[in-house]
């Protein structure tokens, strides 16, 4: 992922290299996520980097997927 804002260089945001099964619905699970952190009071940067963790949880499922706040809290810990 990059995130770009007004008046500054593109910031590439990392992700773990992980086996997709399916990416239906992964870009709604990412603006979501971005969405809901950033309303909540995360930066930018934070939202997007919560975001793409969520978005990688989510290809790890076949189908139209939903992941729950426990998956996206164990992401959280592990990427730390």
């Amino acid at each position: 992922m990059v995130l770009f804002e007004p008046n500054k260089e593109g910031q590439e945001i990392k992700s773990l290299p992980r086996p997709v099964y399916d990416v239906t619905g992964a870009g709604d699970t990412v603006l979501a996520a971005l969405a809901l952190a950033f309303i909540s009071g995360a930066s930018v940067r934070e939202a997007a980097e919560l975001a793409n963790l969520a978005g990688g949880c989510v290809v790890l499922k076949f189908g139209t997927a939903q992941i729950t706040q426990e998956e996206l809290l164990g992401a959280v810990v592990t990427e730390l």
